[in-house]
């Protein structure tokens, strides 16, 4: 039995009484939140050793995977998918856990900043990414590379669709 099992049958029980539901694209959503929530239950219990969750790595990630190390945040926000009142709760305990860095811009406007990983937060995230890595490839495991391809195609597709909502 598939912890989705009961999921599905909701699905078809409100098909049954309301004919129109949309199946096919309920079930589809339902399963990319079932597995975004088994990946970061199992990214949580990697990074809860660390004293971070699965918010902070991606964060972490999406710093470190820029250019420089260095991102504003409003890039940080629209890379990592966070509302900008998260951005700035998350990024101030990253800071106050000396992960990450808050520099002002040096053209007067002291709202302008300059978000940037320090030595210790790239140790961090270079510790981590062979764990993390592990868990991404368990994530497709048994797909084969054109099949990720072609899936990928589908999701970047949905997310089009999603994005104009």
């Amino acid at each position: 039995m598939s912890s989705f099992d009961d999921t599905e049958a909701r699905i078809l029980h409100t098909r049954e009484r309301f004919a129109s539901f949309p199946r096919d694209a309920a079930v589809l959503v339902r399963l990319i939140k079932h597995i975004h929530a088994h990946v970061q239950d199992a990214a949580n219990a990697v990074l809860r050793e660390q004293g971070l969750n699965h918010t902070d790595y991606n964060v972490l990630m999406m710093i470190y995977g820029s250019p420089d190390n260095a991102v504003n945040p409003s890039q940080l926000g629209n890379a990592a998918g966070e509302k900008a009142a998260n951005i700035t709760r998350v990024c101030n305990a990253l800071c106050g856990k000396g992960l990450i860095n808050r520099v002002a811009v040096s053209d007067g406007d002291r709202r302008k900043v300059v978000l940037s990983l320090t030595a210790r937060g790239r140790r961090c995230i270079e510790s981590l990414l062979p764990q993390m890595s592990r868990l991404l490839d368990t994530s497709v495991r048994g797909l084969s590379a054109g099949e990720c391809a072609r899936f990928e195609a589908l999701l970047r597709r949905m997310f089009d669709n999603t994005e104009a909502l």
